[in-house]
């Protein structure tokens, strides 16, 4: 009798984040009388999940998450729009990521650096998935 080894085919479980880490924008935000006149540095980190089931390809773009293009709109957003609070302006941003099919979950974290003395920075960390 003879012994035919089976050799089984690997799998693998993906995890694919695209990343903005320490993006710095001058913006209008917060709701004090100062705030609305002068803009602020605002630091955002965003990580976004995507669907580790759609294999990227430099033929199709839509298998991507473009960060470049993402970048583009959060400027046009805050660009556009007084936010006066910090809340707000996340809800906005996770508007614009999760009208990409492929994000599964993203976290977003915001700053504001130069509006409390004494501290680098003061924000707010948020995370958002899709069920």
């Amino acid at each position: 009798m003879k012994i035919i080894k089976l050799k089984l085919k690997e799998s693998f479980k993906y995890n694919r984040k695209v990343i903005i880490k320490n993006l710095i924008l001058n913006i209008f935000i917060g709701i004090h009388n100062f705030e609305k006149k002068k803009k602020q540095r605002v630091r955002f980190n965003i990580e976004v999940v995507t669907n580790p089931n759609i294999k990227p390809s430099n033929k199709d773009l839509s298998t991507i998450l473009n960060y470049e293009d993402l970048i583009n709109k959060i400027k046009l957003l805050v660009k556009k729009k007084h936010h006066e609070l910090i809340e707000d302006l996340a809800e906005n941003i996770f508007e614009i990521i999760f009208q990409n099919r492929l994000v599964k979950k993203t976290k977003i974290k915001i700053e504001k650096l130069d509006i409390i003395k004494n501290s680098e920075s003061v924000g707010i960390k948020f995370s958002k998935s899709r069920i």
